[in-house]
């Protein structure tokens, strides 16, 4: 475990550290596209901060081949290997896509060229756990094919969720938490060395989120932009394709009896894993129903809108945070209770607590605009805007009036937390808009 933590505080701190100067880079190199009508920030906000997370990726790997027990890994499989040649395809295509806006087409087929490079070295779905079946085999194309769907599935859903500040970070945080804690548990408490992989790479995943996300949280100073999107979420479907269709069931030992009493008694641990959708829930309906409604009004399924389920949120008088807790809240929830099911699929105080936490989730969603107040002495130590407000002076009105209606110009003043290459005002005029402010 505490090389596990150590490659995912490795991973987080050079992720951290790198994406600052690759927010500088992405504002030289002009990657920072104009403001498009389905857009939720109000700024140019540069993207590229993918580059950062494949640096925070390579150092995780390379951190981790050189420990003594996670040393192994690289020893007895080409899983590593295989994610990394995958990732640094996919990485590239997002790279370009975020300069220079490539095809939709394009796109699709380098995802599914990533996942073949993966498949040719040997990260594929060998068989599938059947309920009151057993294993069932898989033929070399049938195998194939499965992982190239279940990538591309991963990796659009969760390119498709991040259109918020820290939305498709966070929500892969919390999904790559708890499908580390499943493998750990199959790798540790079951003595299987093949859950080894899926749990280093779950540990990298959330060394990654973990380290953009103080740089991506809302208001965002660089987004990820689909080099980030499309790079966490082939990195999940290649632990979820590692642990569910390479560790045979039967291994677990859960009973002495048939292989098929072994895999039904397994089915609340595999069926959360068959397809990465259930601890992405979230982003996959979303997908779902970005494609439904698309297909339905006669576009193609990969047109952009605002009818996304965060853009909804928004609609409905929720705020820009708010509606990123909520989806938060959302994934934790089907993430872990399934990781609790799986682990006491018999325990009804398991169903229980998701029904009433389920029930909390709804409340927030029907009460969009109420904000607690807290008392004054309470003032301090709340963010602000569950702060009474003061009352504010017609002058200071104006002078902000004056200043929101400045145009914005890209990579100078103005631009979120464009710091870098802004111009500086001088002396006495910088005193007069912060005394406005």
């Amino acid at each position: 475990m505490r090389e596990y933590l150590l490659t995912l505080c490795i991973t987080a701190a050079v992720t951290y550290l790198l994406t600052g100067p690759v927010r500088k880079f992405a504002i030289v190199a002009g990657a920072m596209p104009e403001i498009r009508a389905r857009d939720v920030h109000r700024e140019p906000t540069p993207r590229l901060g993918g580059i950062a997370m494949f640096f925070g990726l390579c150092a995780g790997l390379l951190v981790a081949d050189h420990l003594t027990n996670l040393s192994e890994v690289f020893e007895k499989s080409n899983e590593p290997r295989a994610l990394l040649s995958g990732a640094a395809l996919i990485w590239l295509i997002g790279v370009l896509d975020d300069k220079f806006e490539i095809d939709a087409l394009i796109k699709l087929g380098g995802q599914m060229i990533a996942a073949g490079v993966m498949v040719m070295q040997g990260l594929t779905i060998l068989w599938l756990p059947i309920p009151s079946v057993g294993s069932v085999a898989l033929t070399q194309w049938q195998g194939t094919l499965l992982t190239v769907a279940l990538v591309v599935i991963t990796i659009n859903a969760v390119n498709f969720v991040d259109g918020l500040d820290g939305l498709a970070a966070g929500m892969v945080c919390i999904a790559a938490a708890a499908f580390f804690l499943y493998a750990y548990r199959i790798w540790y408490s079951y003595g299987i060395e093949a859950a080894a992989p899926a749990t280093l790479f779950s540990a990298i995943l959330m060394g990654m989120c973990l380290g953009f996300l103080p740089h991506n949280m809302h208001p965002a100073r660089i987004f990820m932009g689909d080099s980030g999107s499309m790079l966490i979420g082939l990195v999940l479907a290649a632990g979820a394709i590692s642990i569910t269709g390479q560790i045979d069931p039967d291994a677990l030992k859960l009973f002495a009896g048939s292989e098929k009493a072994a895999v039904h008694q397994t089915v609340p641990v595999y069926i959360p894993l068959l397809l990465p959708l259930s601890i992405i829930a979230v982003p996959a309906a979303d997908l779902i129903s970005a494609i439904v409604r698309r297909t339905w009004r006669g576009q193609s399924p990969f047109a952009a809108d605002r009818g996304h389920l965060h853009h909804r949120l928004l609609e409905i008088g929720h705020s820009h945070s708010r509606a990123v807790w909520i989806m938060y809240f959302w994934s934790a929830l089907i993430a872990f209770g399934s990781l609790a099911y799986s682990v006491n699929s018999a325990s009804m105080w398991i169903v229980l607590g998701v029904v009433f936490l389920s029930a909390i989730g709804l409340v927030l969603l029907l009460l969009p605009r109420f904000t607690p107040r807290v008392p004054m002495w309470a003032q301090a130590v709340v963010p602000p805007r569950y702060r009474r407000r003061r009352p504010v002076v017609a002058e200071s009105m104006e002078s902000l009036e004056v200043e929101q209606r400045t145009p914005v110009a890209v990579g100078v003043a103005g631009v979120n937390g464009a710091t870098a290459l802004r111009a500086h005002a001088p002396a006495p005029e910088r005193r007069k808009a912060e005394t406005s402010r």
